[in-house]
């Protein structure tokens, strides 16, 4: 009805009226800059400070006149110690001190190398049996356990019906050196040795196949063995 409609739009206009009477005009404040008169309250842009801003903008600040004779010896070693003393003698006591002790010496590789673990992972080998009969006996658990897929296995059926492998290739450009091979084996036949010094002169030489690796396991079987014994206990 039209009587419900006139609180509603007296409401409205208050609001409307409200808003506009708070916009910025550009003759805002000019009554206030350049005289005596106090800030009214009602102005849109009065703060309570303003009073007393305008009220001592010509006073002249309080100005200390005394000045000090003696001195303060006692911040002036403080300063000296923290910045001079402590920041730069003492960092330099304490870097002699430490050469001085030391014990580690520089090596002359290749000639002379320095001790390994016997869990290092190195170079990937193919193991044989005491009796020459090769390890692998083609279940994939390596290939299906390496996280970067540089595993690839082909097996085919010996007479005894049991299976073996005609391709075990691994990509070394590939390899994280993780070791989840050597552990998914159940028969110890990959193992990864103590030798580092395989580099190439290009990615192919890096792709070892079983050649390669039966090789690697027949050169270093007795190094292999000891660590594998080392670490026999903690599996």
């Amino acid at each position: 009805s039209t009587k419900d409609e006139l609180p509603i739009m007296s409401v409205m206009l208050k609001r409307a009226l409200r808003r506009f009477s708070q916009l910025q005009k550009g003759s805002d404040g000019q009554e206030y800059a350049f005289s005596s008169q106090k800030l009214d309250e009602n102005h849109p842009h009065y703060m309570p400070f303003m009073d007393y801003y305008y009220s001592t903008k010509d006073e002249l600040p309080i100005m200390s006149v005394e000045t000090r004779t003696d001195v303060d010896w006692d911040s002036i070693f403080n300063l000296w110690h923290k910045k001079i003393w402590a920041g730069d003698w003492l960092k330099i006591i304490f870097a002699i001190g430490m050469h001085s002790v030391e014990t580690e010496v520089t090596i002359d590789y290749p000639m002379e190398k320095g001790p390994l673990s016997p869990i290092f992972r190195g170079e990937h080998a193919l193991r044989r049996y005491p009796t020459g009969e090769e390890r692998c006996i083609a279940c994939k658990l390596c290939e299906i356990a390496c996280p970067a897929y540089a595993i690839t296995i082909e097996t085919e059926p010996r007479p005894d019906n049991a299976r073996k492998t005609t391709r075990y290739d691994i990509d070394m450009t590939k390899c994280i050196y993780c070791g989840y091979c050597q552990e998914a084996c159940p028969v110890d036949a990959i193992v990864m040795s103590s030798n580092y010094e395989f580099a190439a002169a290009n990615r192919f030489e890096l792709i070892y196949n079983k050649a390669k690796l039966m090789d690697n396991g027949d050169r270093w079987e007795a190094q292999l063995a000891r660590n594998l014994e080392a670490v026999f206990k903690h599996r």
